[in-house]
């Protein structure tokens, strides 16, 4: 293995004024980096380690595209039939036109099926609360929902589905047809058919955050930190869109198999065909991967790559172009809410995952940090 300096992700910490990360970069044969900085908790102090234990956020959203697309495989799902014959409850969507003189939705049917491609790669229609202000307004219209509740992705389409780009819940949609399909939980088919497999030990749905796991911190105005009670798992369902708690080196397993087309340590998730269709375009001409914000203290605007047309396979952000910070055309790439990050480069062999537990999402300095990770990466 070749060694890393160090140097370049402990500055950057130094600069970043956040509570603790983790990062690593693997290639194909295995880990080629990992350190862990800061704390874990900054109310008692505890260090941050390799393996703590983090809310990986929406970096849950690439794992069950995988565990859809092992459905696919078997002929279980289809990614181009109507996904009503699976999920009844999408079989007439609707499209929300717009509010009356009282704040009440105005819908109309949708032109077409909602599909599992349309879901995989956010053109369903669908919106998220926290960048959507018209998801806001019409579930204030209509009863604001529990969190963590299926009335929570109960809500009209924002566009006809293949029209544009709009991340949102529809991976929280993915997992439901996982679990219809399976007639399981999505947690019990991931454990035994993605994480068992892949050597993700340390990674699953949890009823609460587990003891000795990393807290999320806010920055308060004199800079230090406070630590908040954001849990997204623990619902009344497995949140494919974003519940998992996992480590560092779990999720590094995950980006190892990718980047060896589907195989890791002699157990195949997916044929080499399958990972590349997931890593092939499927949006264009839209550009994908530009999201606003509707609740700028959970979510910053966010831009990985604002001077690309950027795309969107099957799970996963695709640049066309040479990154800033070295990976190549076609990598693949996404991160969680509270300022996690990964990416696969499947050209180069190379991918880096970076894990942090701060809100509000897309802050400078955790960007600094990832963006020095995968510097290193290419480095030498």
């Amino acid at each position: 293995m070749r060694m890393i300096d160090h140097t370049p992700f402990e500055q950057a910490f130094a600069s970043a004024n956040l509570p603790g990360i983790v990062g690593m970069i693997v290639d194909r044969d295995g880990l080629r980096f990992a350190q862990a900085l800061g704390q874990a908790d900054a109310s008692t102090g505890a260090a941050m380690a390799q393996d703590t234990p983090c809310q990986i956020a929406s970096m849950t959203k690439a794992l069950v595209s995988v565990a859809a697309m092992q459905l696919v495989e078997a002929g279980r799902l289809s990614l181009d039939a109507p996904l009503g014959a699976v999920l009844p409850e999408l079989a007439d969507p609707q499209v929300l036109t717009g509010f009356d003189a009282a704040g009440q939705p105005q819908l109309r049917a949708a032109t077409r099926p909602l599909t599992l491609r349309h879901l995989l790669t956010h053109t369903s229609g669908f919106g998220y609360f926290f960048l959507h202000t018209e998801v806001l307004q019409y579930f204030a219209a209509v009863g604001a929902p529990a969190p963590g509740s299926l009335d929570s992705l109960r809500m009209p389409l924002m566009f006809d589905p293949g029209e544009r780009w709009e991340y949102s819940v529809a991976t929280d949609w993915v997992g439901l047809a996982v679990e219809a399909v399976t007639g399981e939980r999505l947690g019990a088919y991931m454990t035994r058919e993605v994480f068992a497999p892949i050597g993700m030990t340390h990674t699953g749905f949890s009823a609460a955050l587990p003891d000795g796991a990393a807290k999320v911190h806010s920055r308060l105005p004199d800079g230090t930190f406070k630590v908040e009670t954001s849990f997204l798992g623990g619902g009344e369902y497995d949140a494919g869109g974003g519940g998992l708690v996992g480590t560092a080196p779990d999720y590094a397993r995950f980006v190892q198999m990718m980047l060896r087309g589907g195989e890791i340590a002699g157990n195949r998730l997916l044929q080499a065909g399958t990972v590349a269709e997931m890593a092939r375009n499927q949006v264009a001409p839209l550009r994908a991967g530009a999201m606003g914000t509707a609740m700028p203290a959970l979510a910053q605007p966010y831009d990985t790559f604002p001077d690309q047309h950027t795309g969107w396979g099957l799970g996963f952000l695709i640049n066309p172009e040479q990154g800033p910070n070295g990976r190549a055309p076609g990598s693949l790439a996404w991160a969680g809410i509270f300022n996690s990050y990964y990416w696969i480069d499947p050209s180069s062999g190379v991918g880096g995952v970076f894990m942090s537990q701060l809100a509000p999402f897309g802050d400078a300095g955790a960007l600094a940090c990832f963006g020095a990770l995968e510097r290193m990466a290419y480095s030498g």
